[in-house]
């Protein structure tokens, strides 16, 4: 079974802070700013960024070193989860007796 591929992104950087602070990212023909950066973690040719967009959405952005490549790694809607929760108690509801 083949692993699904992340999705490339386009990264701007804050000046001065070349891969290391992301400042917003461009997604589907669409601008995300970074409202705030969560966390950032790395190992030996890559960084990672956990941030959240200025539409409240929460991002996990790779930075691969050795292809100077960025990806989306990992998306995280509040909207989609909340919309989610209500489904499923919805669906394990009890019919009143």
């Amino acid at each position: 079974m083949k692993a699904e591929a992340a999705l490339e992104v386009q990264v701007e950087c804050e000046p001065g802070h070349l891969r290391e602070k992301p400042k917003r990212f461009r997604l589907n023909r669409r601008d995300v700013e970074i409202a705030e950066n969560l966390d950032q973690w790395h190992g030996p040719d890559y960084r990672y960024f956990k941030v959240r967009g200025d539409d409240g959405n929460l991002y996990i952005l790779r930075y691969d070193e050795g292809s100077a490549a960025w990806e989306l790694t990992m998306f995280q809607s509040p909207q989609a989860e909340a919309f989610a929760s209500q489904l499923h108690a919805a669906k394990h509801r009890r019919p009143d007796g």
